[in-house]
Formats: C-alpha cells, sequence, structure tokens
C-alpha cells in the first residue's frame, strides 16, 4: 500500500499525510520541473543544472547564470527580455 501512494505522489511522497493534498501536489510539480533538462544559453546543450538558489550552471561549458529559483528563466524574465528586444528593433 505504501509503495502504491509513494507512486502517485512523486517527490512529495516524503511528507506524508501532511501539509494537504494541494500543497504537496504544488512541491511535486515544481520539483518535477526543477530537475528536467535545461537548456543552456551560451552553448545550447541540454545539460544545465541547479547550483543552488537561484544559481544554474551547464555541465559541458561551465557557464553559470543567474536565473529563477525553481526555473533557470522565470516568466517575468522572458517578457522583459521580449520587451528589451522589441525596443532595440525600434530603434532601428
Amino acid at each position: 500500500m505504501a509503495e502504491d501512494s509513494k507512486s502517485r505522489t512523486g517527490s512529495a511522497g516524503r511528507f506524508g499525510a501532511r501539509y494537504g493534498r494541494v500543497a504537496r501536489k504544488r512541491i511535486s510539480e515544481i520539483e518535477a520541473n526543477m530537475n528536467e533538462n535545461h537548456t543552456c544559453p551560451d552553448c545550447g546543450s541540454n545539460s544545465v543544472d541547479r547550483k543552488g538558489t537561484g544559481i544554474w550552471a551547464c555541465g559541458r561549458c561551465d557557464y553559470k547564470f543567474a536565473g529563477g529559483t525553481y526555473r533557470p528563466e522565470t516568466p517575468a524574465g522572458a517578457t522583459v527580455k521580449r520587451s528589451i528586444r522589441a525596443a532595440l528593433a525600434d530603434e532601428e
């Protein structure tokens, strides 16, 4: 019985019955997303790993950069990058 419930909860199975279903599900989704393969902005390989809170490094080219806590690029950062690119295009 314990093995079946752990396979459904993913990484949040370590919390057992504590903290509620929704909180455990959110943690499981965040951690699964954090552990996915991420693309390096410098060399383009899928070998970016989280080194610390907001610190990401490529395992292939050793490029280190700051990003979000759980994702290398945050949605707000992507929006800012798009608006900067659009502003630079308007100047030309």
